[in-house]
């Protein structure tokens, strides 16, 4: 059989996880959401490739289009038809023969459109955007370009050595000094040689900067307003929970009377349920210690004197030689015993309430039923004194509560032993039970000296009894009303003495308890 909250237990466990603190944790589940945003330097990526690859293409097509040139025009145009061609595109063009000398050089002819800057003189801003790259090409893993170096043999420039090989356009992305990508293409001149077409796309790397910064912009706004809500979400959460913990430790430790659980009463979430959950419960339990503690006093008290008056009437039975006086020394310890054992019946009764209703399982009890059948007893072993006692209801009334028969019958024996004991000779105990809108109520009248207000809730106190003057001692142990209010706020009903609506003299005990069919 599964214990009690285990399935609970195994539904909250957070195996590895709950060894830690819940502000690493708030912190790290965001900071894994920052880390997907992250990944947007891996699209970066991907997004440059796809500019290089798209510059490729252009260069293959602008040196196809230069060679094209190059063999419609006579060997006198060609110079210029280079500078022209090279200044539109962008690109340095070169002529190699096919030995790889060098025909024609747009920068020998005096433009420089393609300049390679020198890394060591720039400022320190672009060799910190130099070191970005090369950190984030080597997190997302991107291919590093060779270095891009000069050549004074044609045949030396792999390309040129491809298209003189297979008549094909070949390109390639080499790597500047400052790192920016630059490609060259090579398409053979039927008749003249071979064209290089040289272009430095610092505009690719510039664009992926610039996108890389927003990217990093928002990355850093995002990260920060994220770790300053997580440390918010973990103050507002955290603290509270160790405010709680702690006073839980302290209450656990015996320091329950000293501890003040915060209630936040402020707090209208789970947080503030719980705290004020946990407020509730150590107050009760500080009740239920200040209880304990109070009724371990009162046994103490209460037993004290009948074992006094033992020890009294054994000494005196020592020495005491008149047999007429011994009888009553005896009689005293029989009564002290009676007392004795009425004490701890009681005592132990008491004690043991609160747990035995807390298991207790209710079923429906006729309450008119079991008060019909009390009083018959009783007239069956016959009232002292000549008390007569009166039921009186309507027959067609529901009586009917949820309860336990045996703990009830109890609770209507002590009222009814109580009326007795203060109804004078012949007086008459009236017992009336009503239903109402959704309790019953039961009300138990004597005729006797009545409870003075001030005294109305001090007689549902433990030893706490008014008793008549004629009574004999310890008769009563002052539990009975105790463990009958106990009985029935155990049942949600109430208990309580009010006065009498006809005005005559005497008590009344009035019971409420909810009807069956509204629990």
């Amino acid at each position: 059989m599964t214990p009690f909250g285990r399935d609970d237990d195994d539904q909250l466990d957070l195996r590895w996880s709950g060894r830690i603190s819940l502000t690493p944790r708030i912190l790290a589940v965001n900071i894994f959401a920052l880390a997907l945003l992250a990944g947007g330097f891996f699209y970066l990526d991907s997004y440059r490739s796809r500019i290089v690859d798209s510059r490729v293409a252009q260069s293959v097509s602008e040196a196809r289009l230069v060679a094209e040139a190059l063999r419609s025009v006579a060997p006198g145009r060609r110079d210029a038809l280079m500078l022209r061609l090279g200044g539109d595109t962008g690109a340095r063009l070169r002529l190699y023969d096919e030995s790889g000398m060098l025909l024609a050089d747009t920068r020998a002819l005096g433009l420089r459109n393609v300049v390679l800057r020198d890394p060591d003189k720039q400022d320190w801003g672009q060799g910190a955007a130099r070191f970005l790259d090369a950190v984030i090409d080597t997190v997302v893993g991107a291919p590093r370009a060779p270095l891009y170096r000069e050549r004074a043999d044609g045949l030396a420039w792999p390309d040129v050595r491809a298209a003189q090989e297979t008549g094909a356009i070949p390109a390639t992305v080499w790597r500047a000094p400052d790192r920016t990508p630059v490609i060259t293409a090579a398409a053979v001149v039927p008749g003249q040689g071979t064209v290089l077409t040289t272009s430095n796309a610092t505009e690719i790397t510039q664009t992926v900067r610039v996108e890389r910064f927003r990217l990093s912009m928002v990355l850093l706004i995002v990260s920060l307003v994220s770790i300053l809500l997580s440390l918010f979400l973990a103050r507002t959460i955290v603290r509270p929970l160790r405010r709680l913990a702690r006073a839980a430790v302290r209450v656990r430790l015996g320091r329950a009377r000293e501890v003040v659980v915060p209630r936040l009463p402020s707090r209208r979430d789970e947080l503030g349920m719980l705290a004020r959950a946990l407020s509730d419960m150590s107050q009760a339990l500080r009740a239920r210690i200040d209880a304990t503690e109070a009724f371990a006093a009162d046994v103490t008290h209460e037993m004290k004197n009948p074992l006094a008056s033992m020890r009294s009437a054994i000494e005196g039975l020592s020495m005491v030689q008149d047999p007429a006086l011994q009888e009553r020394l005896l009689a005293i310890l029989r009564d002290d015993v009676h007392r004795m054992d009425r004490l701890i019946t009681d005592i132990s009764e008491a004690s043991r309430l609160d747990a035995q209703l807390s298991r207790a399982k209710f079923e429906p009890v006729d309450i008119g039923a079991m008060i019909a059948g009390l009083l018959d007893q009783r007239a069956q072993r016959g009232i002292e004194r000549g008390i007569r006692m009166k039921f009186d209801h309507t027959p067609g009334d529901s009586l009917v509560v949820m309860g336990e028969g045996a703990r009830l019958e109890r609770v209507f024996e002590n009222l009814i032993d109580n009326a007795v004991s203060f109804s004078p000779d012949g007086g008459l105990i009236t017992i009336g039970a009503v239903q109402g809108s959704d309790r019953v109520t039961i009300r138990v009248e004597d005729e006797g000296p009545g409870v003075p207000e001030e005294a109305r809730e001090q007689v549902f106190s433990r030893f706490q009894s008014l008793r008549p003057e004629s009574e004999e001692f310890g008769k009563h142990s002052g539990l009975g009303l105790a463990i009958a209010r106990t009985i029935v706020e155990g049942h949600q009903g109430d208990i309580s003495v009010e006065s009498r609506e006809d005005r005559l003299r005497g008590a009344r005990f009035v019971v409420r308890l909810p009807l069956a069919d509204q629990r």
